[in-house]
């Protein structure tokens, strides 16, 4: 072998080596890309979620955004989906979990530091594909402090209602009738329907129909209100302090979930609260449960910091960080609150059955949308002065409901639970 010819195979190597290095610096590179995270908390609150995954020192960039759902389907068409994911659709998650698109979530977080109706994400495949990283509490009604109301069903003028949001409007309506469903009939029929279990045609029997019923009749009080309550958004205008301060003149109650303090911005200290059931239309007043709704993070990925970021944020320790930096609550019960007489009425109610997970998030994507639309449509009928056809309605509901029973049987990802009594 020449000397020209050994070194010839000596540059040769060379640029094997540095191509193989050139590899390992790009794989390095791969492993210290951030942690992709999509999530619905935008503005403050957003900044706040954002110094808590700082303090853990893993790399990543969150997205937040209010129409999550559609911007999700987008980047898993597209191939694109983010490592994590943290929204309420219990529905749409079993789905991409049915589609062998999320990672379990096995031994990343203690079960038993989460309970009913939390957990009941438990699936058939004995996995656990999503952990609750964030609690609220519904079944209530907002009041301005020293305007407290009475005791009795109140008219529709009374109410800051808004159906608007950047993504899938209509969930407000439906937050109205899944209480309604929940304070006449209790956890164990809610359950039923929302899960459509029993061989009932839910969507058409006699408790769904009264409840809806009873809410289209609040509409019809006043057309007016309908198309303006139709028009607006449920956060109220961009820079206000949300519909119980700012709404219409008259309006002095709001239907809405603990987060509705974050809409009031600087009058939240002013805003007050009470239990739904004594004024909503045509009950008898008694609480018989609380609907509550949850954000749950979820793995597209199975990148260690990915796993390890999830961990981290459902651990006693980074839920407390979490609600303590944020004025939020946690589904974890050992993370503690302290604040005053409000968020101690959330926090007791939060930790007390009966509890149930909202309807919609638990549905299965497509009859959610079915509910979401049928909700604008009996306001956009009422509004205009119109019947709002109710049999018809809840009928298109159902017939989707039954299409979606026919091909979703056996779902390895779906809740299998609601509603939790103790």
């Amino acid at each position: 072998m020449t000397r020209r010819f050994r070194m010839l195979v000596f540059g040769v190597v060379m640029l094997l080596i540095a191509a193989g290095g050139l590899v390992v610096v790009w794989a390095q590179h791969d492993d210290e890309e951030p942690v992709t995270i999509l999530g619905t908390w935008t503005a403050k609150q957003a900044e706040q979620f954002e110094a808590v995954l700082r303090d853990f020192g893993i790399p990543f960039r969150y997205q937040g955004t209010a129409a999550q759902r559609e911007v999700l389907l987008s980047k898993v068409q597209s191939g694109e989906p983010p490592d994590i994911v943290i929204m309420p659709g219990l529905g749409e998650l079993a789905e991409y979990a049915d589609r062998d698109l999320l990672e379990p979530l096995d031994g990343l977080y203690d079960p038993r530091q989460y309970g009913a109706p939390w957990m009941s994400a438990g699936s058939p495949s004995g996995h656990a594909y999503w952990v609750p990283v964030k609690a609220d509490l519904k079944s209530l009604v907002w009041y301005r402090e020293g305007e407290a109301p009475g005791t009795s069903p109140a008219p529709l003028r009374s109410w800051c209602i808004g159906m608007g949001d950047d993504g899938a409007s209509g969930w407000p309506g439906t937050d109205w009738i899944e209480d309604l469903v929940l304070q006449r009939e209790g956890p164990e029929l809610y359950e039923k329907w929302a899960l459509g279990k029993g061989g009932e045609k839910w969507w058409r029997n006699a408790p769904v129909r009264d409840a809806w019923k009873a809410w289209a009749d609040l509409l019809g009080q006043d057309e007016r209100a309908a198309e303006r309550a139709l028009l607006t958004d449920h956060r109220g205008e961009p820079d206000g302090n949300g519909l119980l301060f700012d709404g219409p003149e008259g309006c002095a109650l709001e239907h809405q979930g603990s987060f509705a303090r974050s809409f009031y911005r600087d009058d939240a200290e002013h805003a007050r609260l009470t239990d739904s059931a004594p004024l909503l239309p045509g009950g008898d007043g008694r609480v018989r449960g609380h609907e509550v709704t949850g954000d749950f993070a979820a793995l597209f990925s199975d990148r260690p910091e990915a796993r390890e970021l999830i961990e981290r944020l459902a651990s006693k320790k980074g839920q407390q960080k979490w609600a303590d930096g944020a004025d939020v609550f946690s589904a974890n019960r050992q993370v503690t609150r302290e604040g005053d007489a409000v968020e101690a009425g959330i926090a007791r109610r939060l930790g007390a059955g009966p509890r149930c997970l909202d309807a919609s998030d638990v549905m299965a994507p497509a009859v959610r949308d079915a509910f979401y639309e049928a909700v604008l449509l009996t306001m956009a009928r009422t509004a205009a002065g119109r019947s709002p056809g109710i049999a018809g309605i809840l009928g298109d509901v159902q017939k989707v409901q039954d299409a979606q029973s026919a091909r979703g049987a056996g779902s390895r990802a779906a809740p299998r639970t609601v509603c939790s009594t103790r």
